[in-house]
């Protein structure tokens, strides 16, 4: 497995979504992004699990979180704008209309998608709201 382009593949993908003003793949703290910065997205490496059957090929289960901040204000609440960037994050997982999976499209993944709880406080932090939103990715 090449795990660089998978990564890299991934974050191009999510990077693309709209209302974004930035994205990185180097995690901050919320109150380190300032407010004209967000909407922002950051994508972290969380967790590699090798998953091993007796005479196949070792497949991997990559684990990334993608931090969602979104600052608002003026009485604005924080879920308007944080709710149609976690739609379009979604969306961004297209699956193929024959297997019904998303591959990023990248050589050697099976799947990518969300998969888990999606931790949010919407704006329970006042005019900051945050979205963790759990990709799990299949591949070998």
């Amino acid at each position: 497995m090449n795990r660089e382009p998978i990564y890299a593949g991934l974050f191009a993908l999510l990077a693309a979504v709209p209302g974004l003003r930035i994205s990185s793949r180097i995690l901050k703290h919320w109150n380190d992004v300032p407010a004209e910065q967000q909407p922002a997205l950051f994508q972290a490496q969380k967790r590699e699990q090798a998953i091993q059957k007796t005479g196949e090929p070792t497949k991997w289960l990559l684990s990334v979180d993608l931090y969602v901040y979104v600052r608002t204000s003026g009485g604005q609440v924080p879920g308007t704008v944080l709710n149609p960037i976690l739609d379009a994050i979604e969306a961004a997982f297209v699956l193929h209309p024959i297997t019904g999976v998303h591959t990023l499209p990248i050589a050697g993944v099976e799947w990518a998608r969300i998969e888990g709880a999606i931790e949010t406080d919407e704006g329970t932090l006042g005019e900051q709201a945050v979205a963790i939103v759990p990709i799990q990715i299949l591949a070998t």
